[in-house]
């Protein structure tokens, strides 16, 4: 048949109303009741079973059968929509495909998908997907939909996609039928009301004042009993909450719902939200929304770390900056990839096109627009954080779980939110797209593929906060300082420290150099059960491996920037300049034997690591959410420091917690024994190590040098980089082989002077990293625990080592001279880099591999 053809939809005064039901048809009927719809599906299934039609009925819902199991002819498909709104509308695409053209569909009820998704929104948006892919294949489809129950827009919405729309109302045994829209149709009476015979299948077209009148009359009462249709399903219900809860009801449902439907799906996450979360919890976070949908992990995070703060920890209440983050749901980044037509592109993306259709869809994110009704909601943000600086950060679904931190994976951005209101939300839509668009990053994409989640539905949710910190002069803002802060830490600079005490890294300025390996900086690391413990013995050295550049926004040029530290300081008030900033009195000691009096500072942190009030409550604070997760945890923060005040003696400082998630740890806990070894020693070391206790023989080396390295033109560096990704491909082709990567300075880090910038796809093969020193050649391991590559190391059960120059470090390349050598394609192309870069095979040789978490020796020799 052709497109448009007649279908005989098995009532025939119905076809003659309409003019037929066509191929291409999606018909949607609004009915009170399903029992009102079951008739209609019944004749419309059995015409078409007899005229050799393929019928499938899409079985989703909680309520009675629509079409009775074992209806001859009849192809049921049993799908679940509590799987999420992208699974589930993917799954329904899957099925239209494989039945191919001029299938016919009865779906069960639209109403309930609501319920499913908690918004009308998404069912808003299934319906807008799936009715064009069936109209594109000349299907006809049948979908009811419960009057009443659902907001005008969503309504409007599958007006302006559907073909045909059909009010449906009971009448005394029969069925008042009122189209609503009949797509390139008419007659002078087609959208007048009928009535439908259910014994005869008559239809009679409503035309004197009686029974008009008793037509109006029901329609008058149907919407007596409708809910309130000007807001979202999704509101109705938080506003039958709110008046439950102000009228003492019993909320542990309620609660129970809206923890379900906006904070978080998993499980362990759900049962701290409901044991700390009141019912006043959830309303200031949905006042707080824009759109429906969940929050993400990381506003679930944040969240509750502050709850359990809050319960638990009453005196640290004053310490903690009040938040007054703003989130935007899931909800909305579906329906924006549903508005900008880029669902095609998200399906192929979700199928064999993962990485080649990333570009593709990141591109077609970027160049997207948001709807008015959405737009109004980023305005609302606007309108409360003013003029100060925000930062719109990814808060995805998959993020900040059990077993997946994601870290570093999706941008942030920070907007310093300056100009007129239009300007400002312009900058606001192009962060809120650069965001969505990170989802299609290729290190994101890795992750997901490594850790098994390729396939899982990625729920893109926004959290939005305003900047903590102070001006700096007429153009500085930022805070004094920030950092992460670990509950238990995986490394130990120094032998005696307790790693279950906790550990800090502090920057001055925003937090961004704490979590990036950056070029030049060096963060304070803090042991908070030895806070000024340090590995540094005199000025020179603290001075030497500083921090030299804070991040800030600077509001004159309307940008996240980097200013030095030097040149900061002496904008801050005298009383705070201390908490961060360390006088080099062996620099100043030696211009004054000069004759020259002036001051040298480097930035430290050395004041707040020094402060007990301050790292007793971060010592506390970590401990208390280790225990309330039962986990050890992970935090981002931020220190303002102001000057005392009243009687006050020393500055006062405020703590704002901007997240928490589950510490990745390592998977080997237990304790191993390292040998002592007659063999040659590649390395030994009894500190400076970060991993599991592992034991297990050596079949490669690659080994980056140092002379070689530095030698090798400034434009080629990261061409060596790329080498180390062959050496680990061949590592991995190589089933089962155990590898040990040896570079000098850092790896990973985004200034090729410094280290090799090598991505973590590139070293993952590896089981151990060693990071060494060679001061000839100017290459510094930095011992940067808690940046997001050692926290990728973390989560794939890499071994960190650095193999310094000072203490009782062995580390003696000479050893693998003897072994024979892989060649690697890239060395071969350049001898620039076939000067850098040697993979060593091992296999057969007695090279193993001995590390103990306990004692945190690390040993990699020859038997």
């Amino acid at each position: 048949m052709a497109a448009f053809d007649r279908v005989p939809s098995g009532i025939d005064g119905l076809d003659e109303v309409l003019d037929s039901i066509r191929l291409g048809d999606n018909v949607v009927w609004q009915v009170s009741s399903l029992d009102e719809f079951r008739p209609i599906a019944d004749a419309f299934v059995g015409r078409s079973v007899a005229d050799g039609r393929n019928v499938v009925y899409l079985r989703f819902a909680s309520h009675r059968r629509i079409i009775a199991r074992g209806t001859p002819g009849v192809v049921e498909v049993d799908l679940d929509p509590r799987k999420g709104f992208e699974t589930f509308t993917m799954q329904v695409h899957d099925v239209i495909t494989h039945e191919g053209p001029e299938t016919f569909y009865v779906f069960d009820s639209l109403s309930d998908l609501q319920v499913a998704w908690s918004a009308d929104l998404t069912m808003g948006n299934f319906f807008r997907l799936t009715c064009p892919y069936l109209f594109s294949l000349d299907t006809v489809a049948y979908f009811p939909i419960i009057k009443g129950d659902h907001s005008f827009a969503a309504i409007a919405k599958i007006h302006d996609t559907t073909q045909l729309l059909i009010d449906v109302s009971p009448d005394e045994g029969d069925l008042f039928i009122h189209p609503l829209k009949v797509w390139r149709r008419y007659s002078p009476t087609m959208f007048l009301a009928h009535r439908l015979d259910l014994a005869t299948g008559e239809v009679r077209t409503l035309t004197s004042g009686v029974d008009t009148s008793r037509f109006y009359a029901r329609m008058s009462e149907e919407m007596k009993g409708a809910a309130d249709r000007d807001i979202d399903s999704w509101d109705r219900f938080f506003l039958q909450a709110r008046a439950s809860y102000q009228h003492g009801e019993d909320m542990r449902r309620a609660c129970r719902k809206m923890c379900n439907m906006m904070m978080t799906r998993d499980p362990r996450m759900r049962a701290l939200v409901q044991k700390y979360f009141s019912p006043t919890d959830y309303f200031d976070v949905r006042r707080r929304m824009v759109g429906t949908g969940m929050v993400g992990g990381k506003s679930c995070g944040m969240l509750l770390s502050r709850k359990i703060v809050e319960k638990n920890l009453p005196e640290l209440v004053g310490l903690l900056e009040p938040h007054d983050s703003f989130y935007v749901g899931t909800d909305v980044f579906y329906t924006f990839i549903v508005e900008n037509d880029l669902w095609p592109l998200r399906i192929a993306q979700r199928g064999d096109g993962y990485l080649r259709v990333a570009d593709s869809l990141a591109q077609g994110i970027e160049n997207g627009t948001f709807p008015p009704e959405i737009e109004q909601g980023f305005r609302r943000v606007l309108d409360y954080f003013g003029q100060v600086p925000i930062i719109v950060r990814s808060s995805s679904c998959l993020e900040d779980a059990f077993g997946n931190a994601f870290a570093g994976k999706y941008d942030s951005v920070f907007l310093p939110n300056v100009g007129d209101p239009e300007e400002r939300l312009r900058e606001f839509e192009r962060a809120v797209k650069r965001v969505y668009a990170s989802t299609m990053n290729p290190s994101a994409l890795e992750y997901r593929r490594r850790n098994g989640l390729d396939t899982a539905e990625e729920e893109m949710a926004l959290l939005v906060q305003r900047v903590s910190g102070s001006r700096y002069g007429d153009a500085y803002f930022m805070p004094t300082a920030a950092g992460i802060g670990y509950s238990r830490s995986a490394y130990r600079w120094l032998p005696d420290m307790d790693p279950s005490a906790g550990m800090l890294r502090l920057v001055m300025g925003l937090g961004t150099k704490a979590v990036d390996r950056t070029e030049r900086d060096y963060p304070r690391l803090v042991s908070l059960d030895r806070p000024t413990a340090t590995t540094m013995v005199t000025d020179a050295d603290r001075h030497r491996f500083c921090q030299r550049g804070c991040d800030l926004i600077d509001l004159a040029g309307s940008a996240f920037a980097e200013k030095l530290c030097t040149d900061i300081a002496p904008l801050m008030p005298a009383s705070v300049r201390p908490m961060v900033m360390e006088h080099d009195r062996e620099a100043e000691r030696m211009l004054r034997d000069r004759g020259q009096r002036r001051e040298v500072t480097f930035a430290s942190c050395a004041g707040l690591a020094g402060d007990r009030r301050f790292t007793t409550a971060m010592r506390k604070i970590l401990r208390a959410l280790q225990e309330a997760y039962d986990y050890a945890v992970d935090i981002e923060f931020t220190v303002n420091v102001d000057t005392a005040s009243g009687e006050e003696t020393e500055p006062r400082f405020v703590i704002n917690l901007l997240q928490c998630r589950p510490l990745q740890s390592f998977k080997g806990t237990g304790s191993v024994e390292v040998p002592t070894t007659s063999g040659p020693v590649l390395l030994r070391a009894a500190e400076n190590t970060m991993g599991a206790s592992m034991q297990t023989g050596v079949d490669f080396v690659c080994v980056v040098d140092a002379a070689g390295y530095r030698a090798c033109p400034h434009g080629k560096r990261p061409g060596v980089a790329r080498a180390v990704g062959e050496a680990a491909r061949k590592v991995r082709e190589a089933a089962g082989a155990a590898a040990v990567l040896l570079a000098p300075g850092r790896i990973g880090t985004s200034s090729p002077d410094l280290g090799v910038p090598v991505t973590f796809a590139e070293i993952a093969a590896f089981r151990a990293i060693v990071e060494y020193a060679d001061a000839a050649h100017g290459f510094s391991p930095e011992l940067s625990y808690g940046s997001h590559m050692f926290q990728d190391l973390v989560e794939q059960d890499i071994l960190y080592c650095a193999a310094l120059e000072r203490g009782t470090t062995v580390f003696d390349r000479s050893v693998l001279c003897d072994l024979p050598e892989v060649g690697l394609d890239a060395a071969t192309a350049d001898p620039d880099i076939a000067a850098c870069i040697r993979l060593y095979d091992a296999r057969g040789r007695g090279l193993g591999l001995w590390h103990d978490l306990v004692s945190g020796k690390a040993l990699v020799a020859f038997a």
